[in-house]
């Protein structure tokens, strides 16, 4: 008789695949399928159950019986002390995107419900470890800063996670480190021109776009960093990309993607949706502009680009970089606005975690661009934006997955939709 599973009850499991957010999946003896932490395909594990439901139950590794093909020693002695940084801090670097395409894989089946998924380019970013150029940290009642463990308050404070870039939280975090504000939040940032800024700051509270620096301790508070032979610069608690190489690899991927992109009978003009400070300002333009020269046989053909962001603190008005291209930069949602906008040849949209949503998609769709460049950081929540565009008669013709988070479970998706033929 199959012994009936209880929290805290140990078990011994087989892990046959991956799950979207980094655990792997195995099933009990009794047929429940089990999202293992800390495990990874062809691990098997003796696993203390934390959760179970009646189809379902969760559960971390106690210990390994027999490791897989992809698992290793954990990289990262931060993770090891339960900070919530490197969930794959035990996987085989060269072998983390085999395993994030085929989460994809996955999410792209059951969520977007797509009966052909089309091939999936993998860009594996380099370096594995030490990449981080920014870091946020939580300060306890102490003053000490550190990284929060996965799903709690708590903070470890005297282990040094293995992404962040050397150098960085020197003095900061660990033995001897400097003392903050109780309560506050710390934001490191190394940018393109190697200084470091160090600031304290609030959380936007309800109703406010921007969080509040409330002290400068480091550097100016003003990064600069240079991507696609751009400097830009913002505040350091505006969004930039962690990894110090994925900016160019981007806007690289945005250019091919649009390359030879044109909408007849009208002037090139792309949206840059959840713009930021512009980064694809460049690759939209000149790619839509080679294009419409290319058809009008040699005669230029000015671009202008629309680009749409809720938040000031990083926005593409601010950026001297951009002078050369016509930009009208909004402030606002992008749902707010969008069906106000010019008719566009091309749009390059990267939203939140949250992903873009059927609002959204549906006020892009109907306003009938050539291509589209869809970009997401979470690969349930892209998978279900690509089944809205389906449904508005778009289909992918181009993915990419980026490995941009080596040592973490997650990365970044890049996808060319076209109308379907």
């Amino acid at each position: 008789m199959t012994k009936q599973l209880e929290k805290g009850q140990s078990i011994q499991i087989r892990v046959d695949r991956m799950a979207h957010g980094g655990e792997g999946i195995g099933k009990a003896e009794d047929g429940r399928i089990v999202f293992v932490r800390g495990a990874a395909p062809g691990d098997t594990v003796t696993a203390t159950l934390t959760k179970v439901k009646k189809s379902m139950a969760f559960a971390e590794v106690a210990s390994v019986v027999e490791a897989g093909e992809y698992r290793t020693e954990s990289s990262c002695p931060a993770a090891d002390a339960g900070a919530g940084c490197c969930d794959f801090s035990f996987v085989v670097p060269e072998k983390e995107p085999e395993l994030k395409a085929s989460v994809l894989r996955d999410q792209l089946g059951r969520v977007a419900k797509l009966e052909e998924i089309p091939a999936i380019h993998v860009v594996d970013l380099l370096p594995h470890r030490h990449w981080r150029t920014r870091v946020r940290l939580g300060v306890d009642s102490q003053g000490r800063a550190g990284l929060r463990k996965k799903g709690s308050h708590e903070l470890v404070t005297d282990e040094v996670c293995t992404q962040l870039v050397d150098g960085l939280v020197d003095g900061i975090v660990g033995e001897g480190a400097r003392r903050f504000t109780p309560g506050s939040e710390v934001i490191v940032v190394l940018d393109s021109q190697d200084k470091r800024h160090v600031v304290e700051s609030r959380k936007a509270s309800r109703g406010r776009r921007v969080e509040t620096i409330t002290q400068v301790i480091e550097g100016s508070g003003t990064v600069v960093e240079t991507a696609d032979d751009i400097d830009f610069s913002f505040p350091a608690t505006a969004f930039w990309q962690a990894h110090g190489a994925a900016p160019d690899e981007y806007a690289e991927i945005v250019r091919r993607m649009l390359a030879g992109t044109v909408r007849a009978g009208q002037p090139p003009v792309g949206w840059d949706l959840y713009g930021g400070v512009g980064l694809f300002v460049p690759a939209l333009a000149e790619s839509l502009e080679d294009a419409a020269r290319a058809v009008n046989r040699g005669e230029s053909a000015p671009t202008k680009v629309i680009s749409v962001d809720y938040s000031p603190a990083a926005t593409a008005a601010e950026q001297p970089g951009l002078s050369a291209y016509d930009v009208e930069v909004i402030t606002n949602k992008v749902e707010k606005v969008a069906d106000q906008l010019i008719a566009p040849t091309a749009v390059v949209l990267d939203p939140p975690r949250t992903g873009a949503g059927k609002e959204v998609i549906s006020t892009v769709a109907a306003a009938g661009p050539a291509r589209i460049v869809h970009i997401g950081c979470d690969p349930a929540t892209f998978a279900r934006d690509v089944a809205y565009w389906g449904a508005h008669g778009y289909e992918v013709n181009d993915l990419v997955m980026v490995n941009a988070f080596p040592g973490t479970s997650h990365f970044e998706t890049l996808a060319r939709l076209v109308p379907a033929s």
